[in-house]
């Protein structure tokens, strides 16, 4: 299938470009500074490692995906790599999935390889409902970076509106409660910036309830409220995909 191909092709590509090297280099850093927490920690020195190495490890895939999707949609336009492949009998729909394709693997890829480490302070359970997430969030952040990196067709701009997706996202839950929290002076201005974030949260996939690391200090998260906080993030992974595919085919025809 032309699909698979393509996919594959993606995966050849991000092997061949390094990717493999950045994510053992991050895998070392956060090892790196677990051993050192371990030896300033006071109290809850594993607690406090398994938290920052999660944290970091999280971090450093949703970057590594964000920079990889985009610089391999950039390469292939300098190349008139893209020109060639739409010259192609080959559906644009295929062409657009089978690389969005492709980048979802390397996303579980990472999320695999970043989360062995975590085996040696959590549960195996917990450690693998926090890879799926974090496959899934990869995932989410490759179909956001393509749509950008086709859409923009520059490579800082697309990084930077992915990483403020992202961010913005990660952060909406804090900016709803500081919006509605008891200090807030109940006027217009107010009332109407509060029902603006409530608009924006809308809008915006709820990552603050994925790829916990409560999960992993804490014990495995409500299977209910799992598959809840998955099937948001792949509904969402849906719409970018055919945002990204609607503007692919206005631009391409």
């Amino acid at each position: 299938m032309p699909t698979a191909i393509l996919a594959r092709l993606v995966l050849v590509e991000a092997r061949r470009g390094g990717l493999p090297w950045l994510a053992a280099g991050s895998l070392a850093l956060a090892l790196l500074l677990a051993a050192f927490l371990s030896q300033v920690a006071l109290t809850e020195a594993r607690s406090l490692q398994l938290a920052v190495v999660a944290a970091l490890l999280r971090a450093c895939a949703v970057f590594l995906i964000a920079v990889q999707v985009s610089a391999s949609v950039m390469r292939e336009v300098n190349d008139k790599g893209l020109e060639l492949m739409l010259s192609l009998p080959l559906a644009r729909a295929s062409h657009y999935l089978g690389r969005l394709a492709g980048f979802g693997i390397v996303a579980a890829a990472l999320a695999l390889v970043f989360a062995l480490p975590l085996l040696a302070w959590a549960s195996p359970g917990a450690v693998a409902l926090w890879a799926i997430s974090l496959a899934l969030e990869g995932t989410l952040v490759a179909a956001a970076a393509l749509f950008f990196a086709m859409t923009l067709a520059q490579p800082v701009p697309a990084i930077a509106a992915t990483a403020g997706l992202y961010l913005l996202a990660r952060s909406m839950a804090a900016i709803q409660a500081i919006a509605a929290g008891p200090l807030v002076e109940p006027s217009v201005a107010n009332q109407a910036a509060r029902f603006g974030v409530e608009a924006v949260a809308l809008l915006l996939p709820s990552l603050d309830a994925v790829t916990r690391t409560e999960w992993l200090l804490y014990g495995a998260p409500d299977a209910a409220a799992f598959l809840a906080a998955m099937a948001a993030l792949g509904v969402y992974v849906v719409l970018l995909a055919a945002a990204g595919l609607f503007d692919f085919h206005r631009r391409s025809a």
